[in-house]
């Protein structure tokens, strides 16, 4: 190459719009580096909010920003929409449905869907929450069971529709089991003529023997009263065996339920598998303490897709670690540009934090435990700090202050197809039909083990 070729630019692809690449992404603005952000969806998703979707609290526009607007002005900068199927490590390139993207330095950060412990056919009853399409979907069963009830003449059937369990005792299904008891107690309590909306059971179902499993013993305690108190009832060491249309079933109890959410395990992102390196049964790629790939220093994997140990500890997938693996993925691309040696990354523990209901939360931050009214102000505060968009912060607070004066929830949509849900609803069939048979075969001693491994790994943390 003679003096006056010009260099070429390094290439630098990122996968993944959530919180770990987006922090990236910005954090190499201005870099000497040419930046691919790539994400099937056009919009970043502020997830530690997606249960208020859920629950009727928020709209998915309060929590969520388009990603051409939040990086607009970054000129090393261009966003594609568009999915990965795999990466070619050896050929230094990505695979997109209808493209090939080379790249100098990767970055994948494309997170983790709902894990069912070997049994996908629950998914179909019982939806986890993870994308929007996640959080309307169960809000439109969960708004469905009342409307179902309201022209159901039978009791027991009626129970049945009114009677919702939550598989899963992390913050996801604590948080998710603490709305929809405030819910029904609370927001809904007048507006319907046959039925009283208070008889409705929340019922929230744990495998290991506490709720919060990742939290100190006494803030799980205080979790437990809190839920308690709202109407939730709690069972610990119940492993769910089956889960069908109309029930669910923990070691031979057959509870009927009109509807399941799921809020227990976690899988890894697939294209983790693509890259020919190392996973954990959950499909997490394991990394090095500078978050990359064996014998691929170019590949960082950060966020819920990284298995990655310090001190004898996983660093959790939770938003904060993928907030500061993000950014230490551009640090280290920054000097390797530079010329100047990589450092290692260090996770810091920021705290943990699980809102329960109306002015009811646990936090444990720095080694301080408290919970409460205090707690829960804290919670407020870190979420509006960490939401993307000042209109986005402006809108939840005003919407948050308003369901605190008046117990209202202001987004009570059902959407896609409510006479034939109504209908599918209404209809009993299966548990009548199974309800008094024998128990189905249990999971296997595996499933066990990944249940007690991966259950409360979802927790979400003080950022």
């Amino acid at each position: 190459m003679s003096e006056t070729t010009p260099r070429r630019v390094p290439r630098v692809v990122i996968l993944g719009g959530g919180f770990g690449g987006l922090y990236a992404a910005r954090a190499l603005k201005g870099a000497p580096a040419q930046v691919t952000l790539v994400d099937r969806r056009n919009f970043h998703l502020f997830q530690p909010l997606l249960y208020q979707v859920a629950t009727a609290a928020l709209s998915p526009g309060d929590i969520a920003g388009a990603i051409r607007a939040i990086v607009h002005g970054q000129k090393n900068l261009r966003v594609w929409m568009g999915e990965a199927t795999r990466v070619d490590v050896a050929a230094r390139c990505v695979h997109l449905a209808e493209a090939t993207l080379p790249y100098d330095y990767l970055v994948v950060a494309t997170g983790a869907t709902h894990g069912y412990f070997g049994h996908p056919q629950w998914e179909a009853e019982a939806p986890g929450l993870k994308t929007v399409d996640d959080a309307t979907e169960i809000r439109r069963r969960f708004l469905l069971a009342f409307e179902a009830a309201e022209r159901e003449s039978d009791a027991a059937a009626r129970r049945r529709l009114l009677t919702f369990v939550i598989v899963g005792a992390g913050p996801t299904g604590v948080e998710l089991a603490g709305a929809m008891a405030e819910i029904a107690r609370k927001a809904m309590r007048r507006e319907f003529d046959a039925i009283d909306t208070a008889t409705a059971r929340v019922i929230l179902l744990e495998g290991g023997p506490c709720i919060l499993p990742a939290y100190p013993p006494e803030l799980s305690e205080k979790a437990r009263r809190q839920l308690e108190k709202l109407g939730v009832e709690v069972r610990t060491s119940a492993l769910v065996t089956d889960i069908r249309h109309g029930f669910v079933r923990v070691g031979d109890e057959v509870i009927e339920a009109g509807n399941v959410f799921w809020a227990a395990g976690v899988a890894a992102s697939p294209i983790g598998r693509t890259l020919g390196v190392p996973v954990d049964r959950a499909g997490r790629v394991v990394v090095g303490d500078e978050c990359t790939i064996p014998g691929h220093p170019e590949v960082f994997v950060i966020g819920d897709l990284a298995r990655l140990d310090q001190n004898g500890q996983l660093v959790p997938g939770v938003a904060p670690a993928a907030m500061q693996m993000g950014r230490y993925a551009a640090r280290q691309i920054r000097r390797d540009l530079e010329g100047t040696p990589r450092e290692a990354f260090h996770y810091r523990d920021k705290g943990s934090l699980a809102v329960i209901g109306r002015a009811a939360a646990v936090a444990s931050i720095a080694g301080l435990k408290i919970s409460g009214f205090l707690a829960w102000l804290v919670w407020l505060f870190v979420h509006i700090t960490y939401l993307i968009g000042f209109r986005n912060r402006i809108v939840v607070l005003v919407d948050w202050a308003w369901a605190y004066l008046s117990w209202q929830r202001g987004v009570r949509l059902i959407t896609g197809e409510p006479p034939l849900e109504l209908e599918r609803a209404l209809s009993g069939d299966d548990v009548a039909s199974v309800a008094g048979g024998p128990p189905p075969p249990a999971g296997s001693a595996a499933d066990a083990a990944d249940w007690g491994e991966t259950v409360g790994k979802g927790r979400k943390r003080a950022g």
